[in-house]
């Protein structure tokens, strides 16, 4: 997309940070994620948003910004959490530390009802993420709302500068997007978002990056490897499509992922590598061993595979590269690495060798340039599947007889959802094994057996996600079923947790 009068966010390091580009996005506009450091690289933005942070400003390495250019933009600012309290330093206030970190639900109380706070509810719910809080505040500076003790959580200073101190982005900020919204409204000529304008430039995109080269596309089957390789496919570049069974998959997954591609006219070579991987994660029950394992064991049969050939394209989304922290500018905190995002994937990019069209879309808009691209409903809508597979549903080691029973309870649990109407109302649902045995009873006899977890959620795109309330009626025939028919099981648990503080996936 062009840079002219669109939405820029400088992330600070929050893991929300691509949820603001995500709501501003959903409110109409184009958003693009910056690092403070290329602030000079923006063009002429037609608002900025400055996001949290896991820093307090009190510390030595804490980011910083150009405030002097930020000012000369002339556009309305909007500073997040970290970003409201690096406002009020810049403009002549102080930081304080709090005696101890608000995390979670408060009450926001707007002082003024003009300009962010226009048809907000006297006392509404917001999200905390934060351990300072803000003092010494600038004579012109405003307090435009307070928490239920009274503290100041928002602030308006001369030219256009906002800050909050909770987290609007975040479904738990039950006024958040109105907020969003109502700062946007101070902005003009703000550039619309519209998926086919991002289909076009993303194919022009492609177009001339890639030229005459071949790209190697690796498809899993999932939504976004196989919307990007039918993107490849529409720009009319020379590509080979590669789908590698890693033995993590689920039941029968190989044969419907050759049948949906024949389904779309695209051609894909299938390498079976299962007792590759499977050998060199024997014994490993690090989570992040793993992923690294898988990542780099992935690049290597890929490029067994492909030879010679000259790119490589991903399905990378926002979501997977804010969570890796990969980027040598992020100053977020690794939550846990990608597969996209190991040692070797990092080194091809250096190299000018790695496509990600898809790097700053989230997996509903996925889904939204899959459908312009003519995919069926039904393969866009197949539930989210991790790239590691089923090895980030096997706690501790791995080994065939585990995946084989996760294999047998995910096919029920699944099939269960199917059943009674539930698949396509849940954003993902699997079943995992907890490598814990426990004491049951099978017919007249003692069995000491693994327990498996259900676990179905609600999310948007994977940053944040709601367990969902299942009948129970389903949840007893599932239970049944599986205590019936998988061997190695006795026990049966549904994880109610939410994310954060929980991930999606158990590792």
């Amino acid at each position: 997309m062009q840079e002219i009068n669109h939405v820029a966010v400088l992330d600070f390091g929050s893991q929300y940070t691509q949820l603001i580009v995500r709501r501003v996005r959903e409110l109409g506009f184009f958003a693009k994620l910056y690092s403070p450091e290329d602030i000079a690289e923006i063009g002429q933005p037609g608002a900025v948003i400055l996001s949290g942070g896991p820093k307090s400003t009190s510390e030595p390495d804490a980011p910083d910004i150009d405030f002097e250019k930020l000012k000369s933009f002339q556009v309305p600012v909007l500073g997040v959490c970290y970003g409201m309290q690096l406002l009020n330093i810049k403009f002549g206030g102080s930081i304080k530390a709090s005696n101890k970190r608000e995390y979670g639900p408060a009450a926001l109380k707007p002082i003024s009802k003009a300009n962010l706070y226009a048809g907000i509810s006297d006392s509404s719910q917001v999200w905390m993420s934060h351990s300072d809080t803000v003092q010494d505040l600038h004579a012109d500076c405003e307090v435009i709302a307070e928490n239920q003790h009274g503290t100041p959580v928002s602030l308006k200073w001369p030219g256009g500068f906002y800050g909050i101190q909770f987290h609007p982005e975040v479904t738990h900020s039950h006024e958040g997007l109105q907020i969003l919204k109502n700062f946007l409204s101070l902005a003009s000529g703000l550039q619309a978002f519209h998926i086919e304008d991002f289909k076009r430039e993303m194919i022009e995109g492609i177009r001339e990056i890639v030229g005459d080269r071949q790209v190697v596309c690796g498809v899993s089957g999932g939504v976004d490897s196989t919307v990007l390789a039918v993107l490849l496919k529409e720009a009319g570049v020379k590509v080979r499509a590669i789908f590698v069974d890693n033995g993590l998959l689920r039941k029968d997954e190989a044969a419907e992922v050759q049948k949906n591609f024949k389904r779309m006219n695209v051609e894909i070579e299938t390498v079976d590598a299962s007792d590759r991987f499977l050998d060199a994660l024997a014994g490993k029950d690090d989570p992040e061993e793993k992923r690294k394992i898988i990542g780099n064991m992935f690049i290597e049969v890929f490029w067994d595979a492909v030879g010679d050939a000259e790119m490589l394209a991903q399905g990378t989304l926002y979501p997977d590269v804010i969570e890796s922290a990969s980027n040598a500018k992020s100053k977020a905190s690794v939550i846990k690495t990608h597969h996209n995002r190991v040692a070797k994937i990092l080194e091809l990019q250096e190299q000018g060798k790695v496509l990600e069209p898809l790097a700053e879309l989230f997996k509903d808009e996925v889904r939204e340039l899959g459908t312009s691209l003519g995919i069926e409903q039904d393969i866009l809508n197949r539930h989210p599947f991790p790239g590691p597979g089923l090895a980030v549903r096997c706690p501790g080691a791995l080994d065939r007889e585990r995946l084989d029973i996760i294999r047998e309870c995910d096919a029920i649990f699944i099939g269960k959802l199917k059943e009674h109407g539930w698949y396509d109302k849940v954003w993902q649902a699997y079943a995992g094994l907890i490598p814990v045995k426990t004491v049951g009873v099978k017919g007249d006899e003692r069995s000491y057996e693994w327990a498996t977890n259900l676990r179905a959620v609600i999310s948007e795109d994977a940053m944040t996600a709601e367990w969902v309330d299942l009948p129970a009626q389903l949840l007893r025939e599932a239970s049944a079923d599986i205590l019936n028919q998988v061997a190695g099981i006795n026990r049966v648990l549904y994880d109610i947790s939410t994310k954060p503080p929980a991930s999606i996936e158990w590792e």
